[in-house]
């Protein structure tokens, strides 16, 4: 599910983190970053759990409301299109999220009064109204309307942000992210799936040209940003004009160090590629020039280094 962008921000948080750190272990640095991936796809268990919960929700709120004394018209005969919708039943009968959300003791029934209030956000929703309102139906508007209804209600509610926060701090900043892993499950889901496929992987199985998986990509990226920092930053510090190298950001300067190991020692990543997943993650994570400096930097330091013969890029289109 993760795609390399993404992974790339984690381990770029991760170094962040341990050049923070007074006592640096690359070891315990790499297992850090590890049990983050791990712990990112609790959140993505449990956002996709919620849907299960809001659904069970509403059904048992139909069934308390059809044990009162005098229950209405409406009350006795509900409308029952949204528990029966095809995806949230599917989801339901999930085994793999059944027993995900088990192993890290999801329990939505403490939370039940978060549940209802985004149940409630969703009933008053036009999308919700709408999609009831509609005779007809078939899969694809069944799981139409739960990817609308996650990215426009549900995620959007400040108080569930709120909840994922208390139970771990870096889902703060994995919330969104997750979020988007989640919609692109629901997109990806298929009807003819049983009960028995199981969730998606955080990383995606298949090995690229240099036989790297995603995981082998990220501890590799974090292990030679690490280990090549001093021979890195010997290659940087003459390109930086007019700046004492303390003066710069220390995330444009891990950026950099990241690039030129995907330069360097990844043989199966165009230097294109490298150059503009590393500009585009400085407009997010570091200073609003950041885009510029590492831009006009990694120039320099590619030219320097095909000239060296440092770059050698091997596979189909790949060799210059």
């Amino acid at each position: 599910m993760l795609n390399r962008r993404h992974i790339r921000i984690k381990v770029l948080q991760a170094l962040y983190a341990y050049s923070l750190e007074k006592e640096n272990d690359p070891y315990k640095g790499e297992k850090q970053l590890l049990k983050h991936f791990g712990k990112m796809y609790d959140l993505f268990v449990y956002q996709l759990s919620l849907l299960v919960e809001i659904k069970d929700f509403a059904e048992e709120r139909m069934l308390e409301a059809k044990k009162k004394f005098y229950p209405s018209t409406e009350e006795l005969n509900p409308n029952q299109k949204f528990i029966n919708n095809a995806f949230l039943v599917q989801l339901a009968e999930n085994k793999d999220l059944a027993k995900q959300t088990d192993a890290i003791h999801v329990n939505w029934k403490s939370e039940l009064e978060l549940v209802r209030k985004i149940y409630n956000q969703i009933r008053e929703s036009e999308i919700y109204q709408s999609y009831m309102d509609e005779k007809e139906t078939s899969y694809k508007a069944d799981k139409l309307l739960v990817e609308t209804l996650f990215e426009q209600v549900i995620i959007a509610n400040e108080t569930l942000h709120f909840y994922f926060e208390e139970i771990n701090l870096n889902w703060t900043d994995d919330y969104y992210l997750v979020a988007q892993l989640v919609l692109m499950t629901i997109s990806s889901y298929k009807q003819s799936w049983s009960a028995t496929k199981p969730l998606p992987s955080l990383f995606k199985d298949e090995a690229d040209e240099e036989g790297s998986q995603d995981i082998t990509f990220a501890k590799k990226l974090f292990a030679k940003t690490i280990q090549y920092e001093k021979e890195y930053m010997e290659l940087i510090k003459p390109k930086i004009v007019n700046w004492e190298i303390d003066r710069v950001a220390m995330m444009d300067l891990l950026i950099l160090r990241m690039a030129l190991v995907e330069l360097v020692e990844m043989p199966s990543i165009p230097v294109k590629v490298t150059m503009n997943e590393y500009i585009e993650i400085s407009k997010y994570f570091s200073t609003p020039k950041s885009k510029i400096f590492i831009n006009g930097i990694l120039d320099n330091l590619i030219i320097e280094l095909k000239t060296s013969g440092k770059i050698k890029k091997a596979g189909r289109g790949l060799v210059e």
